[in-house]
Formats: C-alpha cells, sequence, structure tokens
C-alpha cells in the first residue's frame, strides 16, 4: 500500500488548552448541562437528541487494522414560555479505539457546541453565551464566549461576539482572544449588505485582522446576485473576491456566472494546521488564483434533469486549466434516482491533465435503500506509475422507525496514492425527545 497525503479544510490560528484543562472544562460543562436539564425537565417546551454512532473500519498506511468507534451526541432543551425562548444546546463526540491505535491517544473527545440561548419575542434579539459557531461576515469562527444580534430601526442588523478562540488539536500556537461584528442594512425584496470585521489578539498584540463586505442582491426579477470581498489589515492585501450571479427565466432553466480571485499569501496568513502553511511546499509562496465560469441546468422534465459547467482556473506561478462537463440525472415514482456525470480537465501538469467519470443510482424499497456509486480518473500520462484511479463505494440503510435508522457502507479505492484500499463503516442513528417538540 502506498502512503498518502490528506489535505485539511482551513482553520484559523488560535491558542489551544492544555489536554488537561480541556478535559476539566468538559467535564464541568457536562455536569452543569446535566443539572439545568434535569431542572428543566419538568417546565421545558421540549427536550430533545440525536445520537451518531459509527464504527469505522480500514487499513493503515502501515497495515495497521484500524477500527475507530465514534460517537456523537446532540441535546437540546428548550422553553418558550415568558417573553423569550430559553434554550440549552450541547454537542460533543468521543472516540474508542478498538483495533490498532489510529492517533496519539486511544481515546479522544471534545465539547462540539454547549451554550445557553435566549431569543426575545420582539426585534430578533438573540444572545448566546458559551461554546458556538458564529457566522458574521468575515468571521466564521468557534468560540468560547458571548455573540450577541438584533435588528435595530430602519432596515438595520447588527452583532457582535466576544471570547476565545475554540480550537480542537491545532499544530500552532496562537491568540487568546477574539471579537468582532457586523452591520448591515436590507429591504428583503432587493438587496442586504453588510460590513463586518474581526481581530485576534495575543497579549494584546494583534496576529489576525480582517474586514469585510458581503452582499446579496436581487435588481429585478429573476437575477440574484451574492457576492464577499475580504480584507487583511495585516498584509495590507485583499484575500478573497468571490460573486456569483444567477438569472431564472423559467422553473425549468437556471444560468449562473461566477468570479473569484484568491491571494494565498493573505488568504492562508494565519492556520492552524501545518498542512496549510505556506512554508511546506503546499502554496507557493506569491500564488494568486483567477477563476471564472457558470453554469447551465435544465429540466427537460418533472423527472430528468441537465447540467452543464465551465471554469478557467489561472494561477500566477502554477499555470492555466480549465474545468468543463456535464451532468444528467432522472428519477422515478418507483423510488429510483440515477445519474451520471463527464467532465474533462486541462491543465498545465500532469495531474491536471485527465478525463473524470461518475455514475450512481439510489433504489428505496420501502423503509430500506440501496446506493451505488462509481468514480473514474483517466489520467492523460503517468502519474507514479499509474493512468487511471477509480473508487466504487455501496451503501445500504433501513428506518426501524422514524427515529431509528442502521446504515453501512463499502469504499473500494484505487489511486495514485494507495493501491487497493478497501473502508467499511456502520452508522446507527437515533432520534429521541419528550415535550410539545419531542419526537
Amino acid at each position: 500500500m502506498k502512503g498518502g497525503n490528506v489535505l485539511k479544510i482551513k482553520e484559523r490560528k488560535t491558542t489551544p488548552a492544555p489536554p488537561g484543562a480541556r478535559k476539566a472544562a468538559a467535564s464541568i460543562l457536562l455536569a452543569c448541562s446535566l443539572v439545568i436539564l434535569g431542572h428543566q425537565s419538568s417546565h421545558a417546551t421540549a427536550i430533545n437528541g440525536n445520537s451518531e454512532t459509527i464504527l469505522r473500519m480500514r487499513e493503515g498506511v502501515f497495515d495497521e487494522r484500524l477500527f475507530p468507534l465514534y460517537e456523537y451526541l446532540n441535546l437540546s432543551a428548550s422553553d418558550a414560555a415568558g417573553p423569550g425562548a430559553i434554550s440549552l444546546e450541547i454537542g460533543g463526540w468521543g472516540r474508542v479505539d478498538l483495533g490498532d491505535r489510529s492517533f496519539e491517544h486511544r481515546t479522544d473527545g471534545d465539547i462540539q457546541y454547549g451554550f445557553l440561548s435566549y431569543r426575545a419575542n420582539r426585534g430578533n434579539f438573540t444572545a448566546n453565551a458559551g461554546r458556538q459557531w458564529v457566522v458574521e461576515g468575515v468571521g466564521t469562527e468557534r468560540i468560547d464566549g458571548l455573540h450577541l444580534r438584533t435588528d435595530l430601526l430602519g432596515g438595520f442588523t447588527a452583532a457582535a461576539y466576544v471570547g476565545n478562540p475554540a480550537v480542537t488539536q491545532p499544530d500552532f500556537d496562537g491568540g487568546d482572544l477574539i471579537y468582532g461584528g457586523r452591520l448591515a442594512h436590507s429591504m428583503p425584496k432587493y438587496y442586504s449588505i453588510g460590513v463586518s470585521a474581526l481581530r485576534t489578539e495575543v497579549n494584546g498584540d494583534g496576529i489576525r485582522e480582517e474586514e469585510g463586505v458581503d452582499l446579496w442582491l436581487h435588481p429585478v426579477a429573476l437575477v440574484d446576485i451574492t457576492g464577499r470581498s475580504t480584507y487583511n489589515s495585516l498584509t495590507r492585501g485583499w484575500m478573497e473576491h468571490a460573486y456569483t450571479a444567477s438569472f431564472t427565466p423559467t422553473e425549468a432553466l437556471r444560468v449562473s456566472a461566477s468570479l473569484q480571485n484568491v491571494n494565498y499569501e493573505d488568504y492562508f496568513y494565519q492556520v492552524t494546521t501545518n498542512t496549510l502553511s505556506l512554508t511546506n511546499g503546499f502554496i507557493s509562496p506569491g500564488e494568486e488564483m483567477w477563476n471564472v465560469g457558470g453554469s447551465v441546468g435544465f429540466n427537460a422534465t418533472k423527472n430528468i434533469g441537465l447540467s452543464a459547467e465551465y471554469n478557467h482556473y489561472e494561477y500566477d506561478l502554477a499555470g492555466a486549466a480549465d474545468y468543463y462537463g456535464v451532468t444528467g440525472n432522472f428519477s422515478t415514482t418507483t423510488g429510483l434516482a440515477a445519474g451520471a456525470s463527464f467532465h474533462r480537465m486541462d491543465g498545465s501538469s500532469d495531474r491536471l491533465r485527465y478525463n473524470q467519470y461518475r455514475a450512481w443510482a439510489t433504489q428505496k424499497f420501502g423503509p430500506a435503500d440501496i446506493t451505488l456509486d462509481f468514480f473514474d480518473v483517466d489520467f492523460d500520462g503517468s502519474i507514479s506509475g499509474r493512468e487511471n484511479t477509480f473508487s466504487l463505494a455501496a451503501a445500504a440503510g433501513y428506518d426501524f422507525s422514524r427515529n431509528l435508522r442502521v446504515a453501512a457502507d463499502v469504499d473500494y479505492i484505487r489511486s495514485v496514492d494507495f493501491d487497493n484500499e478497501l473502508r467499511g463503516l456502520i452508522r446507527v442513528s437515533y432520534a429521541f425527545g419528550v415535550g410539545k417538540e419531542g419526537k
């Protein structure tokens, strides 16, 4: 088996708490949450939750037998009586290795979110306190802190947040304080435009400062424009511009066009993983990317859909590439849904010149369903001694009740990084609840 590289999703640079402190904080939060849940149970309008138990099965790079068992648990208690709605939201995960060790420790876990929320009956005022995801313009962060949002007069809305950045297992030290906000004005039928900013500090010194503009425009019927621009004050450069326009002349036809520009030195100035650091060669310093593209979607009938897309990428250092293709899908009243696609990548390197094929189908049989998915990449030349790679996935699921579902899937992969890789997964999903909103 050949080794491979894993590309991690971008995370921001923050200061992690020591493992002992994280576990202590998680234990305290869990204990407090149980007390609050117990206190609310007799008065709350609803207590709901869902559990996801996942067993993954695969072989490691060095022939390890990996069987990590994950548990994801989410709980929500809400009370709508009184002048506003109060809720408690908690979510966490845990992992134990049943086979060989898949990470540094055989067991691990974390509180993903845990916060108290208040929503007033007037003015759309909300206040969240605790560990939470904040999405306000340039700020898309997980923080331990306070987040406020409210409507103002004359179509204005305002939001503000402050706290400590919460990141699990970062590779770098980072900020110990983050704060920011967003001010927006909107006319629901025509537009919404917002300006936002955030700052991250270490001992009072700023290590991250960003400002941005986001908008939605509906100038005439059938036309929508969305976009954002983000600026890095520390590097004094624009991180990203991304805009999309769509035109829907009929219910069956949709046309869209997009434009994106990314300056990687500004965009990845602060990261929490070495994978995206500009010093490790993943991205060349000084690289800039432009992407111009468009797509057309057409529903020939109620059950048949067709689409075509084209994207042109222009890199200052890596060169240019064109990606284009077509997709077709159909469905029947008997529970069958299927589709196929073909795409071509024409780039400046061997890895960016290939044909891409995909075909998939799903069939429902009452409470049961099965899915097949085939994905193939045919390179123009040899990549690590291989000109063709593919994956074949098969999945099946059964709904035992409205609240309980069991599913399993098997994936076989042959790529430039792995000769033969077989992965399996078993998932048990269970939802529960009591009260007026309980399931």
